[in-house]
């Protein structure tokens, strides 16, 4: 996801950011030990060209980017994502999860050419956590493990993307909209409109 494109999704920011990222790490947490033990790291992910490793490899690349950038804070890095795709997982997952749990995180602030400050809770929440949960499905269709999604989240989510349609497939981080029935369920209707084929 592209941080700069995504301003839309602050409505997710409702639920406490640590609440909202254990949440969704669990079950990103969970696909990954699946692909783990089943040994599916080189099957093949819904976005062309990405392998299951390539799902966690781009949440663990592109993050701490933004985060270092914008706050200076520097996340510890874990062992490869090409050696220990679960321990590299999780010790990112521990990192951004200190980061929340830590009170003083409350007071500090992200800034970014393209968002301006927002609090570093809320940017955790707005553009990390949110792609966490959207590449859960990635991973577990890659895997063929459950595609289950909170769907009020998934209807959260689409809401505040349907506006900006244009921009956020202009930004090249998305592909074509796939057309799924008007009455599709809300997990089925925010992987269409990201791109993929349900």
């Amino acid at each position: 996801m592209d941080p700069a494109r995504s301003g839309s999704l602050s409505t997710v920011t409702d639920t406490d950011p640590a609440s909202f990222h254990r949440s969704v790490a669990a079950g990103f947490t969970e696909r990954v030990v699946g692909a783990d033990r089943a040994g599916e790291w080189g099957a093949p992910a819904p976005v062309e060209g990405w392998v299951a490793r390539d799902v966690v490899r781009h949440l663990l690349e592109w993050f701490p980017g933004f985060l270092g950038s914008g706050t200076g804070i520097e996340l510890p890095t874990g062992p490869s994502v090409d050696d220990d795709p679960v321990g590299a997982w999780r010790t990112r997952v521990d990192a951004v999860q200190a980061l929340l749990d830590d009170p003083a995180s409350a007071g500090r602030v992200l800034s970014n050419p393209h968002l301006g400050d927002v609090p570093l809770p809320e940017a955790v929440s707005r553009f990390y956590t949110t792609d966490v949960f959207m590449h859960t499905w990635d991973l577990a269709r890659a895997t063929g493990q459950s595609e289950a999604l909170d769907p009020d989240l998934c209807a959260e989510l689409l809401a505040g993307m349907e506006p900006v349609d244009e921009l956020l497939r202009s930004s090249g981080q998305y592909g074509p909209r796939v057309d799924v029935a008007d009455d599709a369920d809300p997990v089925t209707r925010l992987v269409a409109f990201i791109g993929r084929r349900p």
